[in-house]
């Protein structure tokens, strides 16, 4: 198996404070959905970029 080119790589979102919000909506430290922190070692490198993009949507609404 070829290991995956560096262009490939995505650094995970998380932030090491693993808290789901009250209504376990999504955790407090990255802003990702459950779905979407047990996907990300299954997605490739656009869909992670795509999840990266939408995070920083999301947190930019949460400064709102």
């Amino acid at each position: 198996m070829t290991p995956p080119a560096e262009s490939d790589f995505v650094p995970s979102p998380c932030v090491s404070v693993c808290k789901l919000t009250a209504d376990r909506a999504y955790c407090i430290g990255c802003l990702r959905t459950l779905e979407e922190i047990r996907g990300w070692k299954h997605m490739d490198a656009d869909q992670k970029r795509a999840l990266l993009a939408d995070l920083e949507n999301r947190q930019a609404a949460a400064a709102e």
